[in-house]
């Protein structure tokens, strides 16, 4: 199938699957007589499961140790829940450090009178060192 069809299929956009070539996440398709590349199920199923690994906030060279670990029949399933838990761990702290900023807005935000006078809490809180 065409890179339109692939892109459709897996959920993938064209120019994501050019880059996952471009950085080896997938192998470079077979080419047709006329140049255009031609992919086979098993690259949409590849790319598929790359969509997925995103979509759960997996950094690229994360998605690559996946990859690698899916393909490995003797693989131990240790080492993919240790990749899932350390990921887990990680959107743990970033949602943490995002709910504080959060939180400070939302401070700043309620001792700001929100009216026509040019005092302003927000600015004089982003002011601080």
């Amino acid at each position: 199938m065409n890179i339109g069809a692939a892109s459709e299929a897996s959920g993938v956009s064209q120019r994501m699957i050019r880059h996952y070539e471009k950085i080896g996440l997938i192998p470079s398709p077979a080419r047709r007589g006329s140049g255009y590349r031609d992919y086979s199920p098993d690259d949409v199923h590849r790319l598929s499961f790359i969509a997925h690994a995103r979509d759960l906030g997996f950094p690229i060279d994360g998605i690559g140790e996946l990859l690698s670990l899916w393909s490995d029949q003797s693989r131990a399933s240790a080492d993919v829940k240790a990749l899932a838990l350390a990921r887990a761990e990680e959107l743990g702290r970033k949602a943490r450090a995002l709910e504080a900023m959060r939180a400070s807005l939302l401070d700043l935000a309620s001792r700001c009178r929100g009216d026509s006078r040019p005092e302003c809490p927000i600015l004089d809180g982003l002011e601080q060192d």
